[in-house]
Formats: structure tokens, C-alpha cells, sequence
């Protein structure tokens, strides 16, 4: 996959307008079938050479956002998540709910993580399209959006100064661990016997553009 070089924007509108005019991939892989349930969801992503863009479409059947700060779990309640790798030091995880908290690790185990400091979670720009507040889990269909900038300095592990023609891995994923119904979706398929997104064996591979 190619991760389109755009023209960075100062708002919100025009960056939204900028992410829906490129292609929609999906997050729809259904790999434990003890966890059939599949809501819709797509993503697309593009950089402008010191920020990386990610924008999510979901559409679910119940929808949650309990957790109302950053390095909670957001995994329990309706979360997307952005996992990806530069070399083999490690692999970042991104994970956001969506009120647009979000979870940030460095790790090369799953055990073994290192958090990102509250001062970097914040330079992190997360516009969620249902608001910042949390609620508990409301079960009704429900359409939300999320975009998110990251910039270059949140991979905080790595000296990154333009995102340009890098070569990563990287999966991404739908989950709701707490939710009535939980499910666990990924972009490119896994294979292990319990949900695990902390598998880099099975990221795909990325290029920035």
C-alpha cells in the first residue's frame, strides 16, 4: 500500500475534505470465529512529509467511550487502532476510542512497552466526530468518524525527518474488548489461536509516497 504525499492543511475542514477524496481501504478481516461479528469500517492515509493523516469510517451496531483519558484502556470501548513498524527495534501501537483518546506504546514484545509521555500524547490531533465526552455503550446503530494527525515526533523511538519514501510495516485494526458484543477486525489477516494484534509477523507492507 501507498500512503499518498497531500499538501499539508491548517484546518480541520479542508484536511477532512482532503482524506475523503482518496481511496478507502478495509478493516474486515474476521480471524477468531468465536468473534464473528464484522461492523463496517474503512480507513484511509496520507502525509504531508512531517505529519501522518489517518481518517476512520465506522459504522456498528453499539458504540462506547468510557475511558476519558489518554494511556487508558481504550481497547475496551470502540476503538481503531494503528500498529507499525520502521525497522526491526520495534513497533509503535497506536490506539484511539472514539472520543479520540488515545493509547501509545513502543515495544518489540508485548510485554515489554514503553509509553509515550503525556507531553507527547498531546502533540497527537484527533478530531472525533462524536464529540470528546464519554458515555457508556450505546446499543444502536451508530456511524462515527475519526481523524487523527500524527506528527513525525510521536514515533519517539526513531529520528524521523520527512516521512517521504520510508518503507514500514504496519496492520490496523477494529475492536471492542468491553462492548456487548465484542469483536477484534484486522486490515491484513492473523493467525493465532486468541485475538492478539501484537503480531508483527503478520503486518503488511507500507510506503510512504
Amino acid at each position: 500500500m501507498k500512503i499518498k504525499k497531500i499538501v499539508s492543511s491548517c484546518s480541520e475542514e479542508a484536511l477532512g475534505k482532503a482524506l475523503d477524496s482518496l481511496p478507502v481501504c478495509k478493516i474486515a478481516c474476521v480471524n477468531w470465529q468465536e468473534y464473528p461479528y464484522c461492523p463496517e469500517v474503512l480507513f484511509t492515509a496520507a502525509h504531508d512529509g512531517g505529519n501522518l493523516y489517518l481518517k476512520y469510517y465506522v459504522t456498528e451496531q453499539s458504540v462506547r467511550a468510557s475511558v476519558d483519558e489518554d494511556n487508558g484502556k481504550v481497547s475496551n470501548d470502540s476503538c481503531v487502532e494503528f500498529f507499525v513498524s520502521f525497522d526491526d527495534t520495534g513497533y509503535y501501537n497506536f490506539e484511539f476510542n472514539c472520543i479520540g483518546k488515545v493509547l501509545l506504546g513502543f515495544r518489540k514484545e508485548r510485554p515489554n512497552v514503553i509509553r509515550a509521555s503525556t507531553e507527547m500524547l498531546s502533540v497527537i490531533k484527533r478530531f472525533p466526530s462524536l464529540g470528546t465526552e464519554p458515555f457508556e455503550e450505546i446499543r444502536s446503530m451508530t456511524e462515527w468518524i475519526l481523524s487523527v494527525v500524527i506528527p513525525k515526533e510521536a514515533f519517539f523511538r526513531h529520528n524521523i525527518t520527512d516521512f517521504s519514501g520510508i518503507k514500514v510495516k504496519a496492520n490496523l485494526y477494529k475492536c471492542g474488548d468491553g462492548l456487548s458484543v465484542p469483536h477484534f477486525l484486522s486490515w491484513k489477516p492473523i493467525f493465532s489461536e486468541k485475538p492478539n494484534f501484537h503480531l508483527p509477523q503478520f503486518f503488511s507492507a507500507m510506503e510512504f509516497e
